[in-house]
């Protein structure tokens, strides 16, 4: 149903559009970010960085960098506890958290361009960088390997010599970078394939890309003599940061504490630690001092992870009515110098809008000498769906059916199956597709020659998982609410509405605060469009806690029996005694306080469909985008123009993804482009104005319907606008970017 039509629309403050103060703090500069935590006696780090994609660290002497004035310390991997002796105690995940250790500061081998190698702290910045240049590092260079096809072959450089290939659940015997194998397999392959009319097999390379964001990663941290560990940070998760930095020092979670500060970007590139157990490291040798780390924007791009690179091959065969009969897809992606690409999420978001029978995909895992893979808006999605998307629209021209006809003909619904085998409840795939097809930018006239129209579909499975929220309710009617949920997108306002609204009280009286890790219960990152949908269900069922609590003090009030007492529209009541929340709130015998945990299980995927006019200049191939239509199942629209902007802003970086970023690297692997003059990010120049439409399948695995809603607006664009391509000039484009370059040379080929 659409937004205009849904009965939810009855809510007081759900659905409404309310400004926050939040806002205001950051658009007049007030609020505070990272580089905005300056504790007392702040000192100042930097880092030494490998200048080699590939190398056996023999040494390194640190002796002048410590005669340098103002330096206080100087830290390498040798600084690291050694986490190998532990191994055979913990298996595979201590091996996940020595990986994790040497990614922040290279022990034996440097395996990118960028490389942690070490840190020094001084008085001042100044001092610290002077300190860097007089470091000694004897290096061996060894062959590297970017590329992902190049890195699975038997003859490749080996960058960990004790990987082995877990294949299909069984360990490999042999030095390989192939860290996994995994197959999803349903139905007859060779069957579906001989059933259908018409086959069409392509295949497609994808680049890295960066997530982008403004705020390079910082952090500030004292350890002090007692052995608490503060660390003030950028963070999309502050107990996950808590975690990560425990494991890698390898000391006892009470004694770390993280305090979380606005962020200024993170898309999924603000989940891991960088810099945080280096800064700790060197406070602890500067006695206590706090230390400050910052990244330039060249540091960021070189040293912390963009999306994989990817390689994927894509055959579809279907019958003569449209309908889909198998699909054999072979999926790589690059993990960068360390195991955990998002290659199992590509592998269902990109068959995740479709119902397909016979299936079968096999996923690889591999790693390559870049930076360690990160996730970034729906991990992996994009470039699969670009894959399936660009198959999918042949398929329909072939066959001579409508495009969102064809999707329409083969959309998931409820009770069909994902790629890993989860049934689906609730979803709006089809009232997507359907609402795309009404729109009117859908038969709108093109404007002239080497004009195209091109569409795509999109899913993403969002994530559910823990969250902890607290309240207090003051005497003048208030209600603090706390939660552990750090803010990136407007979650602050959009539990506050949930809350509110559960409570029956305006959202004036309700001052979230997001707290740090020693004032709260665990909650998982803010990542997979989790947080309005699970940390929601958390201030539902505080609202309730709270109720249940004031309920009481009600009765004491009245002398009344607690089962007696109604509760609704912001009202206790009692026969004729009546009491609003706020007087109720005056007169309380004793405080109120209470907290709500959940581990939210219910997820409701989301589904996209996009429409995009392009025109492209044949001379210069120039892509110029002239009409942009995003249409989204949101489940409920807690607050839509938070929404609008989330559907706008990942629209903005699939267009990046589609027509001009990428990673470039020389034969050597160094980075040739770590700027964000070189790395071409679009501009409002680049992107017109994006239309959007809200469409509302209510989740029934949340109590007003919500749905994640930040991940799926990325998935579509490099699909849809490869499609528009190929219907402006006749050329199905197989690589990601669709830079004019490329474009260029494959009209060239086209004649």
């Amino acid at each position: 149903m659409k937004h205009s039509d849904t009965p939810l629309e009855k809510n007081r403050i759900l659905g409404t559009s309310p400004r926050s103060a939040v806002d205001s703090d950051k658009v007049c500069g007030k609020a505070i970010y990272g580089i905005d935590a300056h504790p007392a006696g702040m000192i100042y780090g930097a880092v030494l960085r490998s200048p080699h994609a590939h190398a056996r660290i023999r040494s390194i002497d640190v002796s002048a960098a410590l005669a340098m004035p103002g330096v206080t310390a100087v830290v390498t991997g040798a600084d690291l506890p050694n986490l190998a002796d532990k191994i055979e105690q913990l298996g595979e995940t201590i091996v996940n958290r020595r990986y994790q250790s040497h990614n922040i500061l290279a022990v034996d081998k440097a395996l990118y361009h960028g490389h942690a190698v070490a840190a020094v702290a001084a008085k001042t910045l100044q001092q610290a960088e002077a300190a860097l240049a007089k470091i000694q590092v004897d290096y061996e260079v060894l062959p590297a390997v970017t590329d992902v096809e190049a890195a699975m072959r038997p003859d490749a450089p080996i960058l960990l010599e004790e990987l082995r290939t877990n294949e299909l659940g069984s360990k490999g015997d042999h030095p390989t970078n192939i860290a996994s194998h995994f197959r999803h397999q349903r139905g007859d392959l060779e069957q579906g394939f001989a059933s259908a009319a018409l086959i069409v097999e392509r295949e497609f390379r994808t680049a890295a890309v960066h997530q982008g964001y403004i705020e390079p990663q910082n952090a500030t941290a004292a350890w002090r003599s007692n052995g608490r560990l503060t660390v003030w940070t950028s963070t999309q998760g502050s107990f996950s940061a808590r975690d990560q930095i425990a494991d890698i020092l390898d000391i006892p979670l009470t004694q770390v504490r993280v305090i979380p500060l606005e962020v200024g970007g993170a898309f999924g590139g603000k989940n891991g630690v960088y810099l945080e157990p280096v800064a700790a490291l060197l406070s602890r040798k500067s006695g206590g001092k706090p230390v400050r780390l910052v990244m330039s924007n060249q540091e960021v791009l070189c040293a912390t992870g963009p999306t994989s690179a990817g390689y994927l091959r894509v055959k579809v065969g279907a019958d003569r009515a449209g309908i889909i009969t198998a699909a054999q897809i072979f999926i790589a992606y690059g993990a960068g110098a360390y195991p955990g690409s998002p290659v199992g999420a590509g592998a269902d978001t990109m068959v995740g809008p479709y119902r397909i029978e016979n299936l079968l995909i096999d996923g690889y895992d591999v790693v390559t000498n870049r930076p360690r893979a990160a996730a970034y808006r729906a991990p992996g999605g994009s470039n699969a769906a670009f894959a399936m998307e660009v198959v999918v629209d042949e398929l329909a021209e072939k066959l001579g059916i409508d495009p969102l006809e064809f999707r329409l003909r083969n959309a998931a619904q409820e009770g069909d199956r994902r790629a890993d085998g989860r049934v689906y409840a609730r979803i709006g795939m089809r009232e997507v597709l359907e609402a795309a097809r009404a729109h009117p930018h859908y038969t709108a006239p093109l404007p002239g020659p080497n004009c195209g129209r091109g569409v795509a579909a999109g899913a993403w499975a969002n994530g559910g998982g823990r969250s902890s929220v607290a309240a207090i309710v003051n005497k003048d009617g208030s209600v603090t609410l706390s939660m552990g949920s750090v803010d990136l997108t407007g979650t602050r306002v959009s539990l506050s509405m949930q809350f509110a609204e559960a409570l029956g009280i305006p959202l004036e009286a309700v001052s979230p605060w997001v707290t740090d890790t020693d004032s709260m219960a665990f909650t998982d990152g803010t990542w997979g469009s989790r947080t309005t949908f699970a940390s929601g269900i958390a201030v539902i069922d505080l609202a309730g806690e709270l109720v249940r609590q004031l309920k009481i003090q009600a009765a004491v009030l009245w002398g009344a029996p607690i089962e007696e007492i109604d509760y609704a529209n912001g009202v206790f009541q009692w026969g004729d005694q009546r009491l609003t929340f706020k007087e109720l709130a005056g007169k309380l015998p004793r405080p109120v306080m209470a907290t709500a945990t959940v581990n939210a299980r219910g997820v409701g995927p989301a589904f996209a469909a996009h429409i995009v006019d392009v025109e492209v200049d044949p001379e210069t191939g120039k892509v110029r985008i002239l009409r942009y239509t995003a249409v989204q199942d949101v489940g409920k629209a807690i607050h839509p123009d938070f929404i609008r902007g989330q559907m706008r802003g990942g629209v903005t970086q699939g267009i990046g993804w589609a027509l001009s970023e990428e990673y470039v690297y020389d034969e050597q692997g160094h980075l040739l482009n770590p700027s964000f003059l070189d790395y071409r990010l679009p501009t409002s120049l680049d992107v017109p104005r994006i239309e959007t439409v809200i469409v509302e399948a209510p989740n029934p695995g949340h109590p007003y319907g919500v749905r994640g809603v930040g991940e799926v607006p990325i998935v579509p664009p490099p699909g849809a606008l490869a499609n528009a391509i190929y219907r402006a000039v006749g050329v199905r484009m197989q690589t990601l970017p669709m830079s004019p370059p490329r474009l260029l040379e494959a009209l060239w080929e086209k004649g």
